[in-house]
């Protein structure tokens, strides 16, 4: 299955505050906030979200073709780094003048955040040309559109559609920036559209569709419950609900959603069927949510088999530790 990532490319710099961030809110104040929070810990780690996935795909022998803007510094460590780990990184746009973008991000004891992002050489991932892609990699069998520069969010959507590739829809973290007619076009035609709980009940706010609208306008909807698992939601067919991965600890959701994605789409490119989809990115969510860092994880195959088969049985345990490495 070729596969294209695009989305944002980063480097991201992890906090912890030893308290909760609710703590300090002061009911009605809120109109004017002005806080600091003395954090404990702080691990600078690779990451950005298409990178996240592109590496977590790699990880499961899918090799993707990632497709974002980046600075100079990119080749020096990031770039060897996800080449090692079976990520295509020929498409990546490299701007002359810009750094790679920074996330910046703070934890609480409740794992709540609080997040900035400056993004740098990011909007350089308008010049790339999907067509040329599919051309170099003989065609485009899925184009995942994952948060971004929005100016090229929207083209890239508008390119796969004119051109026919099958594109899955990914806006997250760009939903409060995007107006309704963005996020209208972002989803429309989608054939997977990847949200939480709470970006799927923004994105009916945003557009002003109810979740049956969206669902004639998309052909697959997955929405991440965190700890309650996964809904699936096809239109005119029942709903599928899995449950999610057992955790042993959690130490840091940093990348959870891209993890699942990850594992969601290798699942998908192997032939298996959607439940089989949502238990490998549910496995490969929990092993980011054991690790600070959202590319520190390893996948052993036989601790990822016995894992499956510990949350969902021996049938799934032998169908997808068919497929792993």
């Amino acid at each position: 299955m070729r596969i294209a990532v695009t989305g944002s490319i980063a480097t991201d710099h992890l906090m912890h505050f030893p308290g909760r961030f609710t703590d300090s809110f002061v009911s009605g104040k809120l109109d004017k906030v002005s806080l600091s929070f003395l954090v404990d810990e702080l691990e600078i780690r690779r990451g950005g979200i298409a990178a996240n996935i592109a590496f977590g795909l790699g990880q499961l022998g899918v090799r993707a073709a990632l497709v974002g803007g980046v600075g100079t510094d990119f080749a020096a460590d990031y770039q060897p780094w996800l080449e090692q780990h079976g990520v295509d990184c020929r498409f990546v746009q490299v701007s002359a003048t810009k750094a790679t973008a920074r996330f910046v991000c703070t934890t609480d004891d409740d794992h709540n955040q609080i997040a900035s992002f400056y993004a740098g050489a990011m909007p350089e991932a308008r010049s790339a040309d999907l067509t040329a892609i599919a051309a170099a990699l003989g065609g485009l069998d899925l184009v995942l559109i994952a948060p971004h520069d929005p100016t090229a969010m929207l083209e890239h959507t508008a390119v796969c559609r004119e051109q026919g590739y099958p594109f899955a829809a990914d806006p997250s973290q760009q939903l409060a920036r995007l107006h309704r007619d963005e996020v209208r076009s972002l989803v429309t035609g989608a054939q997977y559209l990847f949200t939480n709980e709470y970006e799927a009940a923004l994105i009916e706010q945003k557009t002003g569709w109810s979740a049956d609208d969206i669902l004639t306008r998309v052909d697959t909807r997955v929405t991440t419950l965190g700890p309650e698992g996964v809904l699936v939601e096809r239109a005119g067919q029942p709903s599928l609900r899995v449950a999610a991965v057992p955790v042993e600890t959690r130490v840091e959701p940093t990348g959870v959603g891209d993890a699942f994605r990850s594992g969601y789409l290798a699942a998908t490119s192997w032939g298996l069927s959607v439940e089989r989809a949502c238990q490998l990115g549910g496995l490969v969510a929990a092993h980011v949510l054991e690790t600070t860092g959202t590319q520190e994880y390893q996948l052993d195959r036989e601790r990822c088999v016995a894992r499956l088969r510990d949350a969902f049985g021996p049938e799934s345990a032998e169908e997808i530790g068919a497929h792993l490495r």
